[in-house]
């Protein structure tokens, strides 16, 4: 029994200390991670698109046009590139990107509003980027309808027009509606699952260039030590990271403790299944490179599985990273308790175990070149 626990130590020790000798893994497990905890969220530092320019076409050029110009003038989200009478000058400036939205006061709108007559103002937006046109949106809706309400309000003893109840918008879980804090929480599970299949399965090809093949002691060292990286990382990015950079975090911390080495387990079996297929280190690049991008999208993050095809949702679904960023999601956002994300965490430890064998018996039985 102490032989063993012996031999496991030794093995355990000897991983970290070959990961310390090859700078490429080191770099790879260990740095990247810090550096990707500043430098990813650094680019969305701002959460949000500010002074966004939009031309204004004031065909009326009456007090009312005038006030809502005013208004909008104030909103932080949009600034004014122009303002003109032409529509068609303002299309121009919007077709070769020097504003992203028009907003038409038509001529007829002081009528409109006396009358009480719903509709009049035109908003046309550029759907080329649309975090830019939910701003844009947002700033001139409230602007206008202050500017409205209050030129309404001049007319209430001769008419029953009163502006639609306003719609506000509260986030439950992204409090500052901010990019940053939308997609940094889903990329942070991705970027450790990259690295420790980038680094473990350099370590492991490196190894079997050497005609390597591990007892089972030193296979779950090997495990053991890798889990220990891949959990402090993660206990590093939605502790530390989160809180630094004031994302969402903490809605359920326990259960979260509970997801996080259920997940890292099955990224090292998927890694070291991958890994026994590996003629030599440099061939896990060209892994990382076709598989990241389609990881990410396939998660439900950026595009959501119900606009997919049933076969894509069906593989993305499939994924230990897809589960595993749904999983933490829930756990870290949007604090729901544990027995909803259970079949996640099922799942996981199933292909975990599976993997694990598969990949086990994979790097004791096959041959070198396999």
């Amino acid at each position: 029994m102490k032989s063993s626990i012996r031999n496991f130590l030794h093995f355990y020790l000897k991983t970290f200390k070959d990961i310390a000798r090859n700078a490429s893994i080191f770099t790879t497990l260990i740095l990247s991670v810090l550096v990707y905890s500043f430098f990813y969220p650094t680019a969305y530092k701002a959460e949000h698109a500010e002074s966004l320019p939009i031309v204004i076409v004031d065909e009326e050029q009456s007090l009312i046009t005038s006030t809502i110009i005013g208004e909008v003038s104030k909103s932080p989200n949009v600034k004014i590139a122009a303002v003109t009478g032409n529509f068609t000058e303002a299309e121009m400036l919007v077709k070769t990107q020097q504003a992203d939205g028009i907003l038409l006061l038509p001529e007829n709108l002081s009528n409109s509003i006396h009358r009480g007559e719903v509709g009049g103002v035109g908003l046309y937006l550029s759907a080329a980027y649309f975090l830019r046109t939910k701003q844009i949106g947002l700033g001139l809706a409230t602007s206008i309808e202050n500017a409205i309400a209050e030129q309404a309000q001049k007319f209430s003893d001769i008419s029953h027009f009163t502006p639609a109840l306003s719609v506000h918008q509260i986030p439950l879980f992204n409090p500052l509606s901010g990019y940053g804090s939308y997609i940094f929480p889903a990329i942070a599970p991705l970027i450790i699952h990259q690295t420790i299949v980038l680094g473990l399965s350099m370590l492991i090809a490196g190894y079997r260039l050497q005609n390597w093949r591990p007892s089972k002691t030193e296979f779950f060292a090997i495990f053991s030590a890798i889990l220990t990286i891949g959990c402090l990382g993660c206990f590093y990015l939605f502790g530390f990271t989160f809180w630094f950079y004031d994302y969402p975090h903490g809605g359920n911390f326990f259960g979260m403790l509970i997801g996080v080495p259920i997940f890292i387990s099955c990224v090292i079996g998927l890694t070291m299944l991958i890994a026994s297929y590996l003629d030599m280190p440099e061939r896990t690049g060209h892994v990382i490179v076709f598989t990241s991008i389609p990881l990410f999208l396939l998660s439900g993050t950026a595009w959501p599985h119900s606009a997919m095809p049933e076969w894509m949702q069906w593989l993305g679904n499939i994924l230990p990273s897809t589960q595993g960023i749904q999983m933490f999601i829930q756990l870290n956002q949007m604090g729901v308790p544990l027995n909803i994300v259970i079949p996640k965490m099922i799942y996981l430890a199933t292909v975990a175990t599976v993997l694990l064998l598969w990949g086990y018996f994979r790097l004791t039985h096959a041959n070198k070149k396999s």
